[in-house]
């Protein structure tokens, strides 16, 4: 199945001629009629845990195949490294303190906000998800209108071979109305911890990932727990990427592969120590691959220009015909289809909020700069409750009393850095904190207006009470306390009112 895929994709875009005269038109143009779009979104994946982002260990031909004959963004970046509010921040295109409570895990949005699915189904296209959702939203008050409905169709993507989210894709592709355009957005559950590929595992997946294959990070303890935990993860990468290569395979049977619109993303990095609900780049970079064979221009040139995850939601509107609503604070990526050089940012920004453990972080990005503040220095960073509970959390521990590096010691430091500033390119995992040198001030005072402004144009606010731990820090066990929430960020200002988009 996978040569095959391979083989057709790569005679389709080989062999067909575009007119001249169409040629020079913008990529929203190219369609005759309104692209069909499809978000494959992996769970709890980083940016660098596939083959075409140069990974050594990932087998990932499909989503490779895709950026080969597509586009890749090389400076993609989330939201929240937290599974809602980044999905959250996806289908509204907005902020997480700009979507009220849903800045935190698990709250929903307000009834309303607009997420974009509704949008594309009242212009005529059929909408399904299929798989994990994550985007829960208050009811409005009496009196107040209905919300536009947003799925056709709706479910879990499980069944009792597969638990992984993507049991249904290839059948809802087959059995969609062919008299409408259609939008999925079809989610898998890998890799979220725990492990499920492992015991489900079929041949057709290829061979599995063994612990001795596997690099650890500076950030991690190289042993034979940390090897076999990071290959079950990779496990869990591949067969995300089969399920999307089964699926290309019925938009190519079916003819419709040629104006079918696919990013390949996820909601947030890999579920390790030092990674998700982290603002750097282990967290919040984030794979995003565009294929759309009469809509890009220029196939297999990565681009470097900076993008956020709350483009996506202008970008789809914008290829449908349909008007971004003000609402949305990001923009339409279409440019970069035709030009992968060209800017529409110059900053992008990120947060952290509650998820499991009492936070409040917020970072800019620009100019090959990472800056960060933490508003919560006395407590450590280690990540969510399941990455602590992980056989490379327990590893690090082991070795905790003066065995470990200053990498590794990241996960328990107390207190940390209010601030932090990086050399991304120089510095990749983001390990030398040049906060503070007098060589990088300019930059660092520079960053630090930029983050100020954001969050005063985009009305984000830092509640004298945070939501509190829910968890324990040192076992990941819960504190059987339930959810005491606090206030969410932005709330004093109403900033879920607040469109401003702050600097780009």
């Amino acid at each position: 199945m996978l040569e095959l895929f391979l083989s057709l994709l790569t005679i389709n875009l080989m062999h067909r001629i575009i007119p001249v005269a169409i040629s020079l038109l913008p990529a929203v143009l190219f369609a005759a009629e309104q692209p069909n779009v499809i978000f494959f979104i992996a769970d709890d994946v980083s940016w660098n845990d596939y083959g075409c982002y140069g990974s050594k260990t990932a087998r990932t031909p499909n989503i490779d195949a895709l950026a080969a004959h597509g586009r890749r963004f090389d400076n993609a970046y989330l939201t929240a490294s937290s599974c809602s509010p980044s999905r959250c921040s996806v289908i509204t295109g907005r902020f997480p303190h700009n979507n009220g409570g849903a800045s935190e895990l698990h709250r929903p949005l307000p009834w309303h906000l607009v997420k974009f699915p509704s949008l594309l189904r009242k212009a005529g296209y059929y909408t399904a998800l299929s798989g994990k959702d994550h985007t829960p939203q208050d009811d409005p008050p009496e009196g107040n209108p209905t919300p536009e409905k947003t799925w056709d169709h709706k479910d879990n993507g499980k069944n009792k071979e597969n638990s992984g989210g993507h049991a249904n894709w290839v059948k809802l592709t087959k059995e969609r109305p062919r008299d409408k355009p259609f939008f999925f957005w079809f989610a898998a559950y890998d890799a979220h911890r725990g492990w499920d590929a492992d015991r489900q595992w079929q041949t057709q997946y290829g061979p599995k990932h063994q612990p001795g294959t596997v690099t650890a990070p500076p950030f991690l303890i190289n042993d034979d727990a940390t090897r076999d935990d990071l290959a079950s993860y990779h496990n869990e990468v591949t067969r995300f990427d089969h399920f999307i290569g089964l699926t290309i395979a019925e938009l190519q049977k079916q003819g419709v592969l040629d104006n079918t619109l696919i990013f390949v993303f996820a909601d947030n990095g890999r579920p390790f120590p030092r990674a998700k609900t982290r603002l750097h780049d282990s967290g919040m970079k984030t794979a995003l691959v565009a294929h759309w064979p009469i809509g890009i221009k220029a196939v297999g040139r990565p681009s470097q220009s900076i993008v956020s995850i709350i483009d996506l939601a202008p970008t789809v509107l914008t290829a449908a015909g349909v008007r971004p609503p003000e609402s949305m604070q990001g923009v339409s990526l279409l440019p970069l289809f035709d030009q992968p050089e060209a800017n529409v940012h110059h900053y992008v920004f990120s947060e952290h909020n509650w998820h499991d453990y009492e936070a409040y972080g917020r970072s800019v990005r620009g100019d090959g700069y990472l800056y960060l503040i933490n508003k919560r220095p006395h407590l450590p960073w280690q990540g969510p409750a399941d990455s602590v509970r992980s056989a490379s959390h327990i590893a690090l521990l082991k070795k905790k009393q003066g065995n470990l590096t200053a990498a590794q010691q990241d996960v328990f430091l107390a207190p940390r850095p209010s601030i932090e500033l990086y050399d991304v390119h120089n510095d990749p995992h983001q390990l030398n904190n040049l906060a503070g040198s007098p060589q990088y001030s300019s930059i660092e005072n520079k960053l630090a207006a930029v983050l100020k402004q954001w969050q005063q144009e985009t009305g984000d606010t830092i509640p004298e009470k945070l939501t509190p731990d829910t968890f324990d820090r040192t076992s990941g066990e819960s504190l059987k306390i339930g959810t005491p929430r606090g206030t969410a960020p932005g709330t004093a200002n109403n900033a879920d009112h607040i469109d401003n988009s702050g600097p780009r």
